[in-house]
């Protein structure tokens, strides 16, 4: 089934390890925790034009968070991100 770019690639990841990644042409993307590598690869070439070399998985775990000011207990959100790698010259344009 071919699921929409807009619901595999849910938004880039912009932290200092995704900046210092996209100089050597690695680039952090926030996806739907049901993705598949394929889907992801399908997104980026529709939604940028560039086919990727690879494409890895990085699961985030649920973390226990409190809240500043009281006894409450909570849950972060978790996820997936992936790691798209491109061939040597090719550039995403993330602003």
């Amino acid at each position: 089934m071919n699921k929409p770019a807009g619901h595999i690639l849910l938004a880039p990841r912009i932290t200092e390890k995704a900046a210092y990644l996209a100089e050597s042409g690695c680039y952090a993307f926030n996806v739907a925790p049901t993705a598949t590598k394929a889907e992801v690869a399908r997104a980026i070439r529709d939604v940028y034009g560039i086919v990727p070399r690879k494409v890895t998985f990085v699961a985030l775990v649920r973390k226990a968070v409190r809240t500043r000011g009281t006894n409450r207990v909570g849950r972060s959100v978790g996820g997936k991100k992936a790691y798209v790698h491109l061939k040597h010259g090719d550039k995403i344009d993330l602003a």
